[in-house]
């Protein structure tokens, strides 16, 4: 048994099959078990595909070959399994020749990449992380985009869950980190993005489509108004009817982006920023899976946008300072301000500047540099910048004394300022609009504000007294993820974040360092949010000093949230090493 001829593996005579009623073929890329059954003849890998174990120690009854461990059960002539949990077990074409049983060298599916995207449907909707994670790995090596995957996945979780639910943003900020990744890193991306939106799915009530509104010609200011008074009266319905109009109307990104933005800043800082952040993820995740989804991706964020509560609804903004009037007050002169400042200035490049002065201590000062920063020029995409770079600054200072809850609430204005940033990068230039586009930044300046006591004392940010850490690439990387192997290693982690890029080494080698240290553990989705969001502001600034206290910024944010049980990435790596034929049951 064994001998190899025109890529098929001897067996035994059919009768000595017959006899034994089963038998292990070697000499291929795995064990094959050939049974004879009901005067079949029937080969599949030997190796049970949920945990690996031999299922020669099996019984066969019925046509059924039920695996003695798990008690697993696959169906003798396909390999198909019928507990979902187990995945199928590929089979191997058996040929009988002059009395002699033979089997192809290797098992395999008729169609991988179908098998494959098949088996992620199938895991998405029973949340199965060891099938999500075979799935992926399967489907990339059987050829199918990245692309296609995030797609899928992406309009799942639209369907089935009424809603923007975190598994999306989680998923479209690791897609969005993917491709600069190694591959382990980009696997485990799309493994713990997918997995939690299939979480989020799980006993969840799916969506409810509605339709646009058929016949006539709708103008965008129109629209515009329309979505504001029902964000106002909080009318979902009538909402989702109004953007998929402006969807069905052929508007552009750019225009859709203006759209939501008006509508999301009728409430101040609703929902703590997470509508924004929400509105801007599915604006990324369309550019991710294609434009042509928008009718099933943006209306799933209506239900958050009309129902969230917003400042203006929270004491801590009216007492014991009334920060809505003082928005209000400076807002009303914000168009001819604007007005002034497009013809009186260049290109503003304060940015860094103002990014010191939005963390004054008193509401006023902070307006009143908004204002003069406008008065030199500044758009409102500047203002955005600048403010997103004050908020980092809030969680790199943030001071270890508070309370652990705390780090999510200097999390949630950084978030809300990168997504207010990126949805303004988005939109046509305007200047009519400027006053109204500045509403979301005048409310991320006082939600900043009000996190001040966080920085009461401030940390120290890493200095230059660094020289007792390595200067070696891959020994500051490996500090950095042993850093996340401890509690309580905020400051240090931060200070080989620091050490790394003052030594001048790429950004990109670190930032895979940090998602990997993100990826292997049960992360909350704020620590998906903030890395994203900590890489793209980065990127913001080149190499200068803001770049630098951006990801110290952001390193302590994940340090203080690790390490976890990490039991998610222990189901990613028995996933990889299943799909690579090993056996989870024997020593590594």
């Amino acid at each position: 048994m064994g001998n190899d001829t025109n890529g098929l593996i001897y067996v035994a005579p059919l009768a000595e099959l017959e006899a034994k009623g089963r038998m292990v073929a070697r000499g291929g890329a795995c064990p094959i078990l050939v049974v004879f059954h009901e005067g079949e003849v029937h080969a599949l890998d030997n190796r049970c595909p949920h945990l690996g174990f031999p299922l020669d120690r099996g019984a066969v009854e019925d046509g059924i070959l039920t695996c003695h461990w798990h008690h697993a059960r696959f169906d003798l002539a396909s390999g198909g399994a019928l507990d979902l949990w187990a995945d199928d077990a590929p089979t191997a074409k058996v040929v009988i020749r002059d009395g002699e049983v033979w089997v192809a060298r290797d098992c395999g599916f008729a169609d991988p990449a179908r098998h494959w995207r098949r088996r992620l449907d199938e895991g998405m909707a029973h949340n199965i992380g060891l099938v999500i994670g075979k799935a992926v790995l399967g489907s990339r090596a059987a050829g199918t985009p990245d692309r296609d995957l995030l797609r899928d996945a992406a309009l799942f979780g639209a369907r089935n869950r009424d809603g923007w639910s975190a598994g999306m943003t989680i998923l479209t900020a690791l897609a969005t980190l993917a491709p600069g990744l190694p591959e382990e890193e980009s696997y485990l991306a799309f493994y713990q993005g997918i997995r939690r939106v299939a979480a989020d799915c799980e006993n969840a009530a799916p969506r409810r489509d509605r339709r646009a509104l058929e016949g006539g010609v709708h103008a965008p200011d129109a629209l515009a108004r329309w979505l504001r008074q029902w964000t106002t009266v909080r009318q979902r319905d009538a909402a989702e009817r109004t953007l998929l109009t402006a969807v069905a109307g052929g508007a552009s990104p750019g225009e859709l982006a203006d759209l939501l933005l008006g509508a999301a800043t009728v409430r101040a800082y609703a929902d703590t920023g997470h509508v924004l952040d929400f509105i801007n993820k599915s604006f990324e995740c369309l550019d991710l899976v294609g434009w042509d989804n928008a009718p099933a991706i943006l209306p799933t964020t209506m239900a958050d946008l009309v129902s969230a509560r917003g400042g203006e609804e929270r004491n801590s903004w009216r007492q014991p300072v009334d920060l809505i009037a003082l928005i209000e007050a400076a807002d009303a002169g914000l168009p001819d301000l604007f007005a002034a400042g497009r013809d009186a200035a260049g290109d503003f490049t304060g940015h860094a500047g103002l990014a010191e002065a939005l963390l004054d201590d008193e509401p006023q000062p902070i307006l009143d540099a908004l204002r003069a920063a406008i008065g030199e020029g500044a758009a409102p995409v500047d203002l955005a910048r600048s403010l997103a770079c004050a908020a980092a600054l809030r969680i790199a200072r943030f001071g270890t004394a508070n309370e652990f809850s705390d780090w999510d609430d200097a999390h949630h204005v950084f978030t809300y300022c990168n997504a207010l940033h990126q949805l303004l990068r988005r939109v046509p230039d305007d200047p009519a609009r400027d006053a109204m586009r500045a509403a979301g930044v005048l409310h991320g300046a006082m939600a900043l504000y009000l996190t001040r006591y966080l920085n009461t004392p401030p940390a120290r940010l890493p200095g230059n007294d660094l020289d007792d850490l390595p200067a070696d690439a891959e020994a500051l990387c490996e500090g950095i993820l042993a850093s996340f192997d401890r509690q309580a290693q905020v400051s240090e982690s931060a200070r080989l974040v620091a050490r790394y890029l003052d030594c001048g080494h790429p950004a990109k080698q670190l930032i895979a360092t940090l998602a990997q240290a993100l990826l292997r553990e049960d992360a909350g989705f704020h620590s998906f949010q903030i890395l994203e969001a900590g890489v793209r502001q980065a990127g913001e600034w080149g190499t200068g000093p803001e770049a630098r206290n951006i990801l110290v910024a952001t390193t302590r944010y994940l340090a203080a949230h690790a390490p976890t049980e990490r039991a998610q990435y222990q189901t990613a790596r028995i996933a990889r090493r299943l799909y690579r034929g090993g056996r989870v049951h024997e020593d590594e």
